[in-house]
């Protein structure tokens, strides 16, 4: 613990990127930690981001790192495994038990998916399997596609995929949404499969269909998963940074990415829906100016 930075940020996701960039440029010392291929713009395509018409996650990805880099931040490509404040500073450790201190910290880590579980699922990431519909649908335009879920989440991106796709098919185990929306969906175009699972999604080099646990095949050329997501919020709660009060998934900040912590900023996934990376961005440009100048402040006292 040689070096105090002015600001780490956890997570190198659009959000933490943006957040390099910015606090880097306003000449505090930054250290930026994680690992790009976790995050879920990496094996993703972009084609609704401002003034870019189209882009692979991964490249979007490594121009910020490089932008960041010459902003003058650093990178440690390590997870961290814990957090904790001593008197004015933070502690991060890691998983390798480096223990780095900042003066202000940057929560960007992104969001867990619920995921399936299945075979198939890891396999054909980005080829075909999906976790956000609002993202993703224009790419199945005229295409046949699956939606899995029970609740909310999953409905209503059935309704939204009947704008893109030729045929949407639901699989809900069971519907667990409001009487409107159960309304919207049994009135709707959507094939729904209700009492089912899916337990396998099948392919060659993309998705090809999905297996239900009665059997059935179902030919699709995309399945979007959405079973809602899990914040990464481990490291926030040890540190009591407020969580949202109806699910306890998401970080809740103020319009600074201020938390209810003195010094801890969020930005991003974590921060809750919708899940765009212009929306990670715009917290991450915020959240790293903010945190630059709690931090210099700090440091002159």
């Amino acid at each position: 613990m040689d070096q105090i930075y002015d600001v780490i940020i956890l997570g190198t996701g659009p959000a933490g990127l943006q957040a390099a960039i910015h606090a880097a440029r306003a000449k505090a010392s930054v250290l930026v930690m994680g690992r790009e291929h976790k995050s879920s713009l990496f094996r993703a395509h972009l084609e609704n981001y401002c003034c870019i018409s189209k882009i692979s996650g991964g490249e979007l990805l490594q121009q910020g790192i490089n932008q960041a880099l010459d902003s003058g931040a650093r990178f440690l490509h390590e997870d961290v495994i814990k957090t904790s404040k001593d008197n004015d500073e933070f502690v991060v450790v890691t998983e390798s038990g480096k223990t780095l201190k900042t003066r202000a910290l940057i929560m960007a880590m992104g969001v867990s998916r619920n995921r399936l579980g299945v075979p198939g699922e890891k396999k054909y990431l980005g080829q075909g399997v999906a976790y956000c519909v609002d993202c993703d649908a224009n790419f199945y335009k005229g295409l046949t596609v699956a939606v899995v879920g029970n609740e909310s989440a999953a409905v209503s991106g059935a309704l939204t995929l009947l704008f893109y796709a030729k045929k949407v098919h639901l699989v809900s185990e069971q519907l667990q949404v409001s009487d409107r929306l159960s309304f919207q969906i049994q009135e709707s175009d959507v094939e729904i499969h209700l009492g089912h699972k899916v337990t396998e999604i099948i392919g060659d080099n993309v998705v090809k269909g999905v297996i239900l646990d009665d059997g059935r095949k179902l030919d699709v050329d995309g399945v979007f998963i959405e079973t809602g997501a899990k914040g990464a919020v481990s490291l926030a709660a040890t540190l009591g940074v407020a969580l949202d009060p109806e699910k306890f998934q998401y970080i809740v900040t103020d319009k600074q990415q201020q938390t209810n912590i003195e010094g801890v900023y969020a930005a991003g996934d974590i921060c809750g829906p919708p899940w765009q990376v212009a929306k990670a961005v715009g917290e991450g440009c915020v959240a790293g100016l903010v945190a630059a100048k709690y931090a210099k402040k700090k440091k002159s006292r």
